[in-house]
């Protein structure tokens, strides 16, 4: 008979808990989902909503509909801005085979292993516009760091490269100042992945004779799988919308131009706020498109 009273009670008392446990769920994401609101969603939809207009940022509001993405589609000048990011995706596939290798050293024991992980990842907590100004005095052409070791080797003024200046080597150096800068972070996600794996996978597969590259195919890499797959993505999206490194070395000039400084040059230099808009929601389509088609393919091939 108690425990029937106490039923109700109990009841009341778990009816209570769960509204308290969801008044507090709720008022921790307000702020959070109040923030993302403001400064993400109310922002996109207004740049779909000017890219339907012909606007200087000024003056009024002219409705052209499609006009500006028709302008995008006829005009070649604008996609040609995309050359650039090809240097970038094949130096961000090259970093991340990079940061594997140092992944995989690092998960045997070496000394001072981590004092070259700090080292290495250094330079991703330095400010781009830092890490900009910084290289464009080592790819300087007269009295630059590189070619000033290249002196000291032999190399004559006259046969100096032009590292910024010549149109074949300019997106080579900025993509190598990327490629430096990034490489760390990549390590580092490499480097929790490998330390999750068991011990004695690695225990088993010596006792059977596994060679060290052996191991890294057959244990190391599947387990890898899922930080690959999200580099990959990461690099896609980067190298169609690198902006800081190129714009503070080179301002876009010389071959250098990638999309996004199209963009911001078409908004702010030539006044066209609703073309800028297009272009900028052209390039969230591609970066939706192609994040949804790379997901699926790498998912299928791991369910294969």
């Amino acid at each position: 008979m108690a425990e029937k009273k106490n039923l109700p009670k109990t009841r009341k008392k778990i009816k209570k808990f769960s509204l308290q446990r969801n008044l507090t769920i709720v008022g921790f994401l307000i702020l959070p989902l109040l923030l993302l609101i403001i400064f993400t969603y109310v922002p996109l939809f207004d740049t779909v909503r000017y890219s339907f207009y012909r606007w200087d940022g000024y003056g009024d509001k002219v409705y052209v509909g499609f006009e500006n993405y028709e302008i995008l589609m006829k005009e070649p000048n604008y996609f040609s801005a995309f050359k650039s990011s090809i240097y970038y995706f094949i130096g961000s596939i090259v970093q991340i085979i990079i940061a594997m290798y140092f992944a995989t050293v690092f998960f045997y024991k070496l000394k001072g292993k981590t004092f070259f992980k700090g080292v290495l990842f250094f330079p991703y907590l330095l400010n781009g516009v830092a890490i900009g100004f910084v290289f464009l005095y080592f790819f300087k052409d007269r009295g630059g760091a590189l070619n000033s070791i290249l002196q000291m080797f032999g190399v004559s003024e006259s046969s100096l490269p032009l590292w910024l200046g010549d149109v074949t080597l300019v997106n080579i150096s900025l993509t190598f100042v990327s490629v430096w800068r990034y490489m760390g972070q990549n390590m580092v996600m490499f480097c929790g992945a490998t330390q999750s794996i068991s011990g004695d996978l690695f225990e088993a597969a010596e006792i059977d004779g596994a060679g060290r590259w052996q191991q890294f195919l057959y244990i190391m890499l599947p387990n890898m799988r899922a930080i690959i797959s999200l580099n990959l993505i990461l690099a896609v999206k980067g190298a169609i919308s690198v902006y800081e490194i190129p714009y503070i070395m080179t301002k876009g000039t010389g071959g250098s131009m990638t999309f996004v400084i199209k963009t911001l040059a078409t908004a702010f230099t030539d006044k066209k706020i609703g073309l800028a808009c297009a272009m900028g929601v052209v390039l969230l389509i591609l970066v939706m498109i192609i994040t949804v088609v790379q997901k699926r393919f790498i998912e299928g091939k791991e369910e294969d």
